[in-house]
């Protein structure tokens, strides 16, 4: 029998059995609300599986493991200390739905749970934040747990469309009103109907159509090109943008009066790198995503998790998405992806210099060394040169680490000598 605890229905052989995890994680996930919709069950559970809902089978066992049924729907999480940030992380990834948000990072966490509040009304919404941080997934989540759940969610990139088509695209067109318009179109708005609209990079409308975006907000209606009457229209507008919005309509790139009239609820996302908490999680979900459904799924090593953590990312979740997959192609066919896996962008391209590698070859065991070289020395660094120390939290032994730091020395990458 299940009981639902924070979105998450629990067994009651999973709550006996796996209570410090599965708290941690309801605790997480009802920060921000979740539904319902993920079963956690334990090996001992024999009933039979809900085919609506999404389950996790928790073990506990001598390793940290991930298994996937073929359908996706159905994992199997084997963990050695319910303690574990690491373990907290691959079961927050294993429970969320494919393209829903994953967050552990408190201020993430009250970002979600004051979107969730949000959805329950139809005011517009700015999200502003870096490219990459997520903006697209928070607009997507405000609309599931919206009314307009079931109707259309339809995204537009502003700046990716031709200018000279923008208004057309946006507003619809009549047969003829244009040379090539041989057939008329709905346009965005009309296809949102009843739905939302989301204004992606909102910054990079001409002016010229900012005014015709406020008049649609304003009158909730719209005039095809070629059109003499104006069509009702019932869309919920969130607009996201990654510069300054305040800043382009001092000068005068942008209309105050749009600004103010999208600007009811203002969301501000913060790059990654000031919410460490989130990467581990988004790191497994990721790894989820990018291996073939049918292929094993090789756990994240706390060592690399932890290489990732000290990471800047400039390019956000789309960067740490780079260096995920980098790592399961480098990783091959082993078990766990360690930190001689990871490769960031920067990495990849001095392993491609002659001055760093042998022959001035990009080879992928130069990178390999590289990445390694990183992992290793940024974990003295992080112990205080201290060898046992970092033996330690790379999970190998000191003599390992002094054979690779010979070999670094070897391979003309400068090395301090450390201590013990």
């Amino acid at each position: 029998m299940s009981r639902e605890q924070a979105g998450l229905l629990l067994t009651e052989a999973a709550r006996a059995a796996h209570a410090p995890l599965v708290q941690r994680a309801a605790a997480v996930i009802d920060s921000f609300g979740a539904a319902s919709g993920v079963e956690l069950r334990d090996t001992a559970d024999k009933g039979s599986l809900d085919p609506r809902l999404r389950s996790v089978t928790l073990e506990r066992g001598g390793s940290n493991a991930i298994a996937r049924m073929a359908n996706g729907q159905r994992l199997t999480l084997r963990y050695t200390e319910g303690a574990s940030d690491g373990v907290l992380a691959a079961l927050l990834a294993c429970a969320a739905a494919p393209g829903a948000p994953i967050a552990a990072d408190p201020e993430s966490l009250s970002i979600l749970a004051l979107a969730e509040r949000i959805a329950a009304s139809d005011i517009p919404v700015l999200i502003n934040g870096p490219t990459g941080t997520g903006k697209e997934v928070l607009s997507r989540f405000i609309h599931d747990r919206s009314s307009r759940a079931g109707k259309p969610f339809i995204a537009i990139n502003c700046a990716a469309m031709p200018e000279a088509m923008l208004e057309a695209m946006l507003f619809g067109h009549q047969k003829g009103a244009f040379t090539g318009a041989n057939a008329a179109a709905e346009g965005f708005f009309r296809a949102a109907h009843g739905g939302t609209l989301l204004l992606d990079e909102i910054a990079e409308m001409p002016l010229s159509l900012q005014a015709k975006l406020l008049r649609a907000l304003q009158e909730g209606e719209v005039v095809p090109l070629g059109a003499t009457q104006p069509i009702k229209v019932d869309v919920r507008i969130i607009a996201c943008a990654n510069r300054d919005l305040p800043l382009e309509v001092e000068e005068g790139r942008f209309r105050a009066d749009l600004f103010y009239r999208l600007n009811v609820f203002p969301l501000s996302l913060r790059p990654l790198c000031e919410r460490p908490e989130d990467i581990a999680p988004l790191a497994f979900a990721l790894m989820l995503r990018h291996v073939p459904q049918g292929q094993p799924l090789p756990w994240i090593a706390d060592a690399a998790l932890a290489m990732l953590s000290c990471h800047a990312w400039p390019g956000n979740v789309r960067e740490l998405e780079n260096v995920v997959r980098r790592a399961l192609v480098l990783a091959g066919d082993a078990r766990e992806i360690g930190p001689e896996h990871i490769a960031f962008d920067r990495s990849v391209r001095l392993a491609a210099e002659p001055s760093m590698t042998e022959g001035g070859t990009g080879k992928l065991s130069n990178i390999v060394q590289l990445s390694e070289a990183r992992a290793i020395l940024a974990t003295l660094e992080a112990c205080g040169g201290s060898r046992v120390a970092a033996a330690r939290q790379l999970g190998i032994s000191e003599r390992t680490l002094r054979y690779r730091l010979a070999s670094f020395r070897d391979a003309g990458i400068a090395v301090a000598g450390g201590r013990r």
